[in-house]
């Protein structure tokens, strides 16, 4: 899972050339911006599991499985406090972003194996404790290149749709639209910035990720004179984010939500947008 901005320190600061893209998603090696550029230009494309055969002696235990972490996490008071923030303090954000709609979409990236990791099933939980308490929350997509086919049979199962195309990030706002990615490397916040960077886009979005705010700080302590590529449009967009940040309420949800936020877009003019190159 990512490492917590707030733990990050000037030991991670380099030059700006060596200047390496924190938060890496479950234990991959953090990335220079070099590589980061390679992944922002790759292109959408099919996509199947590696493993082309469901195991049915995986499957019903995989399903079991996710069954007791959502009854589990909505009995918690983590939930409870989690729901409470969307239907208070982020209920009007929420309902700008749905405008005349009745729904809003949610894409999940990189929700990592379910099987093999704690901290995916906490996280896919909660969309599906989501789904289940707010009315307006409609299909949810899923995707990650880790998935197997048994649980993309399993997600399946609990009313998700598992994408057949790689999109990298990039999909489009063009209606109302949740993405729901905690703890996703920063290249994907990136496409996607990339892919909503105009006025009518950014303002269909709803984003569940790693807190800006973290980025920002962490981009202070370093001390730069100018913005890293590899983040720039992260720190372009927090002049018209708001954000609100998640309390993890104890250890047991901390691993898989912390310095996690909800970040709503509301560019006024284009100018807001020239920042930077996109």
């Amino acid at each position: 899972m990512a490492a917590s901005a707030k733990t990050l320190t000037n030991s991670n600061c380099t030059t700006d050339e060596d200047w390496t893209v924190v938060l890496p998603r479950r234990g991959r090696q953090k990335r220079k911006i070099t590589e980061v550029g390679r992944i922002l230009e790759e292109k959408q494309e099919p996509w199947t599991p590696t493993d082309s055969q469901t195991d049915p002696s995986r499957e019903a235990p995989l399903m079991q499985k996710m069954e007791d972490y959502i009854s589990k996490i909505g009995n918690s008071q983590f939930y409870h406090t989690f729901s409470d923030q969307i239907q208070t303090s982020a209920l009007d954000s929420f309902h700008r972003v749905l405008g005349s709609e009745t729904k809003m979409q949610m894409v999940i990236y990189g929700i990592g194996s379910i099987e093999l990791y704690e901290p995916p099933c906490l996280q896919l939980s909660i969309a599906m404790l989501m789904k289940r308490d707010f009315n307006w929350i409609g299909n949810i997509e899923v995707f990650d290149p880790i998935l197997s086919a048994t649980e993309s049979r399993v997600l399946e199962a609990l009313g998700c749709t598992v994408m057949s195309i790689n999109e990298h990030g990039k999909r489009e706002a063009l209606k109302p639209t949740m993405f729901f990615m905690p703890h996703c490397e920063a290249e994907l916040y990136i496409n996607l910035l990339r892919a909503n960077w105009k006025l009518n886009l950014l303002k269909n979005m709803v984003l569940f990720g790693n807190s800006f705010e973290a980025y920002e700080e962490h981009l202070a302590l370093c001390k730069y004179t100018s913005i890293p590529n590899s983040i720039g449009h992260i720190l372009a967009a927090r002049s018209f984010t708001s954000e609100f940040k998640i309390e993890t309420i104890s250890d047991d949800y901390y691993k898989a939500f912390h310095d996690s936020s909800w970040h709503f877009f509301s560019p006024v003019h284009e100018t807001e947008l020239q920042f930077i190159n996109s």
